[in-house]
């Protein structure tokens, strides 16, 4: 299920938000302020960001700024929500690195048009950068970086090429049940529920082009 982030001050607008997304399928977590929306994006990396200008604690712009500024988070699609319409607030969104910015009140079918136009964008640009750098499977050393340790990167290595827990076991000389304890491990670390999320993550941490974390 895709994730996504909204920050938003407005308890109603926030309110609104997450329940037109929740009710197109998206899995949708929320903050109040700045400060608990960058902590939640950073713990949490969404796919997809939606965050209002004007808050308490951290403003929208520094919000964008620090995410931008950091490599886990740079490549997140970001959407500007906000009751300012003028032209020079939209300029400076956009200069940070906004991908988009849309303005209260909102029209419904514009926000979900913003957002599936901004996911799929980035699912064709990782596609794209993928095309270009295939991952290198002849290491399990880059999964490490994704706070894992040696055996659970070699189990990773091994699911992220489509290598069911049986044959695994087989490959590391290992019991069924120590797998699927190593993939609990790989599923909480890295915050995800499924083999093929896990798999994503690995091979955009194996491929040559050093693609980042989605």
């Amino acid at each position: 299920m895709t994730k996504l982030l909204i920050i938003e001050d407005d308890e109603q607008t926030r309110e609104n938000l997450e329940l037109i997304l929740d009710m197109e399928g998206y899995a949708v977590r929320a903050a109040a302020n700045g400060s608990a929306g960058l902590a939640l994006a950073r713990a949490d990396r969404p796919e997809l960001i939606i965050c209002d200008v004007s808050m308490p604690e951290l403003d929208g712009y520094e919000v964008l700024r620090q995410l931008r500024a950091a490599a886990e988070t740079a490549d997140i699609p970001f959407i500007f929500l906000t009751a300012q319409g003028e032209r020079h607030h939209q300029r400076a969104g956009m200069n940070l690195g906004a991908d988009d910015y849309l303005c209260k009140p909102l029209d419904v079918e514009d926000l979900l048009a913003a957002v599936r136009a901004r996911l799929q964008r980035k699912r064709e640009n990782y596609d794209a950068a993928l095309a270009d750098a295939g991952p290198d499977f002849s290491s399990p050393k880059p999964l490490e970086a994704l706070g894992l340790t040696v055996r659970e990167a070699d189990v990773l290595l091994w699911v992220s090429q489509g290598k069911a827990n049986s044959d695994v076991a087989i490959i590391l000389g290992m019991s069924e049940k120590t797998v699927k304890i190593h993939l609990g491990h790989i599923f909480e670390k890295l915050s995800v529920e499924t083999r093929t999320a896990a798999a994503l993550h690995a091979i955009e941490a194996l491929s040559r082009g050093g693609i980042s974390k989605a």
